[in-house]
């Protein structure tokens, strides 16, 4: 059985859905909208739509938070499926005041135990904390993320550069030299309709929890 997600917890599923096929494909959120898409848990709900438009929108400030935090990855080669999921996350902690912080961090980092890889959930986990931290001390993250990559002589066009598959010219490589893997591998995953779902021992979820 797939694993599925009730409530919230499935918009979020479906905004990374939505995320993932605009990166690998090369389109915004809002053209994949307008084309054909697909979602292992439909249909599509206003919520998942708001985020996944939402993060497209500040994907640059995110994507230079992220690229600013990270202590063991070069954004670029980062698993996509856990890129996306500090945008999606990143974009509710800072952007959408109705979300606390900590449970906009838990439901990424659950997130990222049925899609990521094995390390996902602490990598993301640790990153977003740090974020967490700031936020909690008044700090403007994003503001704090174009300045740190000034000091080094970059911008966020840079990141942007290297995620396009331009040379890495900012971050040094890890010492790792594996390569990231694709979404949901080593999971016993199969692709279905273009999307990568974990099958296991999972539940379908009933909790329709729309105050999260």
């Amino acid at each position: 059985m797939a694993v599925r997600f009730g409530g919230r917890t499935r918009a979020r599923s479906q905004a990374l859905q939505l995320m993932f096929q605009a990166e690998a494909s090369g389109r915004t959120v809002p053209e994949v909208l307008d084309g054909e898409y697909a979602l292992d848990n439909g249909p599509l709900r206003d919520f998942a739509r708001e985020l996944a438009v939402g993060c497209d929108g500040v994907r640059h400030d995110l994507d230079a938070i992220i690229a600013t935090r990270s202590e063991s990855w070069a954004i670029n080669r980062m698993p996509a499926v856990d890129r996306n999921l500090l945008r999606l996350s990143l974009y509710e902690m800072i952007f959408v005041p109705e979300v606390d912080v900590p449970v906009a961090i838990d439901e990424v980092v659950r997130l990222a135990k049925c899609y990521g890889t094995d390390e996902s959930s602490k990598f993301i986990n640790g990153l977003l904390g740090r974020v967490a931290d700031d936020l909690e001390a008044g700090v403007d993250v994003v503001a704090k993320a174009h300045e740190d990559l000034a000091a080094r002589g970059e911008s966020s066009a840079d990141v942007q550069y290297a995620l396009e598959g331009g040379k890495n010219d900012v971050w040094e490589e890890p010492e790792d030299e594996s390569e990231p893997l694709p979404f949901g591998a080593d999971l016993g995953d199969e692709l279905t309709g273009g999307i990568w779902y974990v099958e296991g021992p999972g539940t379908i979820e009933e909790d329709d929890e729309d105050v999260w």
